[in-house]
């Protein structure tokens, strides 16, 4: 098992192994924290929103599964491991970027609730993604069935049912907030 110290730096972080056990680590305060391990409903969301992403964002950006970003949060070096994101190759050059963590902010960061986290923990993240100049958050809780878009100039939305789910960052998604949670199967 990884032994990792508290107050490390982000190329301490960034250096630690990979794929030892199941355990995914963020980098939050100077602190390597494990995060939840995904469960069967998450699991099928993740799936099921990569797929939508992946098809209309094709030849436009890059859709990523638990790819670190490298940020700054509240003057600090933070690396967050959203469930998904998506970044735009007029964000990301993609002869810059190796087989490292995700070097600028993207366009969009997805985290799904899991069951030990609160919509006030994700919110307070989306605001964090926000001000390290993220343009969209999408914070999905699959118990609540309901999709929370967070936006660094207005208001959250909350989608459920038949709400529309479209954003001008994802050119040609039209799709209802109930439609992705039963394509997900999550009754």
């Amino acid at each position: 098992m990884t032994q990792v110290k508290s107050q490390m730096t982000l190329e301490e972080f960034l250096a630690l192994p990979e794929g030892e056990g199941d355990i995914t680590y963020e980098l939050v305060d100077g602190e390597a924290k494990p995060k939840m391990l995904p469960k069967r409903y998450h699991s099928r969301l993740t799936g099921t929103i990569y797929t939508l992403l992946k098809l209309c964002v094709e030849n436009r950006g890059e859709v990523g599964i638990e790819w670190a970003i490298t940020l700054k949060r509240r003057g600090r070096d933070w690396a967050p491991v959203p469930d998904l994101l998506y970044i735009s190759y007029s964000r990301l050059n993609s002869d810059l970027i190796e087989d490292e963590a995700c070097p600028i902010p993207p366009d969009l960061a997805i985290e799904i609730i899991s069951p030990d986290q609160t919509f006030g923990e994700m919110s307070a993240k989306a605001t964090d993604y926000l001000n390290a100049g993220l343009l969209r958050v999408w914070v999905v809780d699959a118990k609540a069935k309901t999709i929370t878009i967070f936006y660094p100039d207005a208001r959250p939305e909350t989608k459920s049912g038949v709400d529309i789910l479209e954003d001008s960052l994802l050119e040609g998604l039209r799709i209802t907030a109930e439609q992705i949670f039963q394509q997900a199967g999550i009754p």
